[in-house]
């Protein structure tokens, strides 16, 4: 049986990997801004809504290094997180540890630009991109701390929290 990535899932009430609250650097600044962006993206999920035009099986972890490519042919292995989420938040986990990286802005305009040559995607889902990457963020912030002791989650350590807090004050910044 496969599970959820819904908000719960990822950094809610039952996070899969761990609370965000318990990440490498969370101190009282950093609980702030991400419990104030934490509140938003559930208020927006909870708006956006899981219709079977927006949620169901994903990858839920199309990063960088779950990609074997061989020239124009492309596949995508690593299977394990596999389960139901919204379709957006594979763009999101396509992001994965470099949200923070000016550049990702234009790779998502990439990824839309690349979907729409094969499906429409509506103008609310692409208003959503905003969300499913902070979402993504703040679930490795959780990973980061559940696996503090782990060599990745070393090097990535606090600063890769105050990436995220970054990240967070833009997105509420942006909803202004």
């Amino acid at each position: 049986m496969r599970f959820d990535w819904d908000f719960d899932c990822c950094v809610g009430e039952t996070p899969r990997w761990g609370r965000w609250q318990d990440g490498i650097g969370v101190g009282p600044a950093e609980l702030d801004i991400l419990s104030r962006s934490a509140a938003l993206m559930s208020e927006r999920l909870g708006r956006y809504g899981q219709g079977q035009d927006r949620f169901g099986l994903i990858h839920a972890d199309v990063r960088l290094a779950n990609l074997l490519a061989d020239g124009d042919d492309i596949q995508v292995i690593d299977f394990d997180d596999c389960g139901f989420g919204w379709f957006m938040f594979d763009l999101g986990t396509a992001v994965s540890f470099i949200e923070h990286e000016p550049r990702v802005p234009e790779l998502c305009d990439a990824w839309v630009r690349g979907y729409r040559r094969v499906l429409p995607l509506p103008e609310s889902d692409v208003a959503e991109i905003p969300t499913f990457v902070l979402l993504r963020r703040l679930q490795l912030v959780a990973w980061v701390g559940s696996h503090r002791f782990a060599d990745a989650a070393l090097e990535l350590g606090a600063d890769f929290t105050q990436g995220a807090c970054d990240i967070a004050e833009r997105y509420l910044s942006a909803q202004q």
